[in-house]
């Protein structure tokens, strides 16, 4: 009985091991099946992440290439649109003087004169223009200015102080000066400006306006009412010159 007792007991307790082994054994696999299923979810749902960077943005139906909205993206850089234009970096005083029209370029010498000569031609031809004066009194000026002083602005060998002004020879007729051989002493005007090309000019022409009919005069008899000349017939052989350098200056554009 005691044998047989034993040996239940060995049975018992051999059992109970058993019984305490296999739910441990069966709680062990049921992690181990868990774990491999989410680790093979967690390689799928990478994988997909992978393919969608590699494929991009998916586009939308209206934007698929060949549909009415379907646009096609710029290459990086600034649009035509957004590029400045060429006038858009030219300041408003460049683009004003851009616009400004060209002054006259100055005629070549005619008739023989020299540059010198011709310029003050230009200042006689100019300051009639702004005067109002037809061609025909820019003419009797220019040829006037001819016969008294060749077109050169010449002082007085007499008169000291006309030298102190910028001059082109000079002459020994009494106190005559200038362009037109004006006399301070005569009232035309003080021998500084007289020696003004421009304002001798001015003069001379301001006398001729005060002829009666002096646009129909022949040019000598208009330009000695003027002057009162010791020599009046001399002014008529330069007509024709004066002509060509009055047409000069006009057809340029003076």
């Amino acid at each position: 009985m005691a044998v047989a007792a034993g040996v239940v007991c060995c049975l018992g307790a051999a059992a109970l091991a058993q019984a305490r082994d296999e739910p441990a054994d069966a709680g062990r696999g049921a992690p181990l099946a868990a774990d491999a299923e989410l680790a093979r979810r967690a390689a799928a749902e990478a994988a997909s992440r992978s393919l969608d960077r590699a494929a991009g943005p998916a586009l939308a139906p209206s934007a698929a290439p060949g549909s009415p909205t379907h646009t096609t993206s710029s290459p990086a850089g600034p649009s035509p649109s957004a590029t400045a234009s060429p006038s858009a970096s030219v300041s408003p005083s460049a683009a004003r003087k851009r616009a400004a029209p060209k002054r006259p370029a100055d005629p070549a010498p005619v008739a023989g004169l020299t540059r010198a000569q011709m310029a003050n031609a230009k200042v006689i031809v100019r300051t009639g223009r702004e005067l109002g004066f037809p061609r025909r009194g820019l003419v009797i000026a220019v040829a006037t200015a001819m016969q008294e002083s060749n077109l050169y602005n010449v002082a007085s060998g007499v008169l000291p102080e006309s030298q102190e002004y910028p001059h082109e020879g000079i002459g020994w007729d009494h106190d005559s000066v200038g362009l037109f051989q004006q006399r301070a002493s005569s009232g035309w005007g003080e021998v500084g400006q007289l020696m003004d090309p421009a304002f001798a000019t001015r003069q001379f022409l301001a006398a001729l306006a005060e002829i009666p009919g002096w646009e129909d005069l022949p040019l000598t008899v208009a330009a000695q009412s003027v002057q009162i000349s010791a020599y009046p017939d001399l002014y008529a052989q330069h007509e024709w010159r004066a002509t060509e350098v009055v047409d000069a200056f006009l057809a340029a554009g003076m």
